[in-house]
C-alpha cells in the first residue's frame, strides 16, 4: 500500500496586515527598550550617565529607517505628555525644554540622519560592522550638538563649559557603548530571520 507523501509548503510572505503589525510591534518594543535604558542612571554632574546611546543606536541598525524615527518619536510624545520614560523616570515638557532637553530632541535629528546614511550604504551593498560604527558616531555626535547647544543657552554658560559639562566626560563611553550596540545588533541581525 502506498502512502502520501508529505508535501513541503513554502515560507510565505508576510501580508500587508501582518507586515504592519509587525513593524508596530517592532516600533512599541524599541520605545520600551529606550525608556528602560533612561532608566538605569548613574549621575555624573547635571548630565546623567544613561545606556540610551547603546538602545539608539541598536534600534537605528536593526530597525528600517521609518521604524527607527518612529520610535524615537514616540518616545519624545510619551515624554512630553508626561509618562515617566526620561531619565530618572522623569517626564513632561519641561524635561525637553530644561538644561539637557537638547539631547532628547537631538535624538530625532541624528536617528534621521544616522537611519538615512545606514540605508544609503544598503543600497550601495555595504553593511558591515564599520558602518553600523560610523552611523552609530554620526548619530551620536549630533545629539551631542543639540545638547551641548541648549545647555549653553539654558544653563547661561559659555561653549567651553558646557562642552565640558555635556560632552567631554562622555565620549568614549559613548564610543564603547556604540562598539558594543554594533555587535549585538548585527548578531541579532544574523539571527533572526527577515520573513
Amino acid at each position: 500500500m502506498r502512502t502520501a507523501e508529505p508535501t513541503s509548503t513554502p515560507i510565505q510572505p508576510l501580508t500587508h496586515t501582518e507586515s504592519r503589525t509587525r513593524s508596530i510591534a517592532f516600533t512599541a518594543l524599541s520605545i520600551a527598550i529606550i525608556a528602560v535604558s533612561a532608566w538605569i542612571t548613574v549621575p555624573i554632574g547635571p548630565i546623567p550617565f544613561t545606556l540610551q546611546m547603546f538602545a539608539v543606536t541598536f534600534a537605528i541598525l536593526v530597525l528600517s529607517p521609518k521604524q527607527a524615527i518612529g520610535a524615537i518619536a514616540g518616545y519624545l510624545v510619551l515624554g512630553a505628555i508626561g509618562v515617566p520614560v526620561f531619565s530618572g523616570m522623569r517626564g513632561g515638557i519641561g524635561v525637553l525644554m530644561g538644561p539637557t532637553g537638547g539631547f532628547l530632541w537631538g535624538y530625532l535629528i541624528g536617528v534621521s540622519v544616522a537611519a538615512a546614511l545606514l540605508s544609503l550604504f544598503r543600497k550601495r551593498g555595504i553593511d558591515n560592522f564599520a558602518v553600523g560604527v560610523l552611523c552609530g558616531l554620526a548619530f551620536t555626535a549630533i545629539a551631542y550638538v543639540c545638547g551641548w547647544f541648549q545647555f549653553m543657552f539654558v544653563a547661561g554658560v559659555g561653549p567651553a563649559e558646557s562642552f565640558v559639562v555635556t560632552v567631554a566626560p562622555f565620549v568614549v563611553v559613548d564610543i564603547v557603548k556604540i562598539v558594543a550596540a554594533t555587535a549585538v545588533a548585527r548578531t541579532v541581525i544574523r539571527a533572526v530571520p527577515s520573513r
